[in-house]
């Protein structure tokens, strides 16, 4: 089973590094999981991915906004709030800011299991967000 992280756009000093990402792979790998990454250049494109995780074989998704969260309060129309709604997989928020933050939503089925945010530094957020996933899908039944 298959653990998604979808990216939005970051400036090159703040993105994920191909290092990281094998790195969490390798986690994922030893529990038994994989992790896939998608990124994504904009808003639709985010919202898309999230919507497609129904279809996919996934089982949690690390959701990491980026330089789009100012957006998606500003576009509420652009659905990320419904796909969210529409979401039976388990999500944790990824930020390397707390201005990145998405505004809480107010309905309880579509909040994240966590919203991790470690000012500064995304890859510490990266690890404590795969490694909840990880506990997480350890105690499923």
């Amino acid at each position: 089973m298959t653990i998604m992280i979808i990216q939005g756009p970051h400036a090159t000093a703040r993105s994920l590094s191909a290092e990281l990402l094998s790195h969490l792979q390798q986690l994922a790998r030893a529990a038994g999981r994989t992790l896939e990454m998608c990124t994504c250049g904009g808003l639709r494109e985010f919202v898309a991915r999230v919507r497609a995780g129904r279809s996919q074989a996934v089982e949690f998704m690390l959701l990491d906004p980026g330089e789009l969260a100012q957006q998606v309060q500003a576009h509420p129309e652009a659905g990320l709030g419904d796909a969210l709604d529409e979401l039976a997989t388990p999500y944790i928020e990824v930020h390397d800011d707390s201005d990145g933050a998405l505004e809480s939503r107010d309905c309880s089925h579509s909040a994240p299991q966590a919203t991790i945010i470690f000012n500064g530094d995304l890859a510490v957020s990266y690890k404590i967000a795969l490694g909840i996933a990880l506990r997480q899908l350890s105690s499923s039944p």
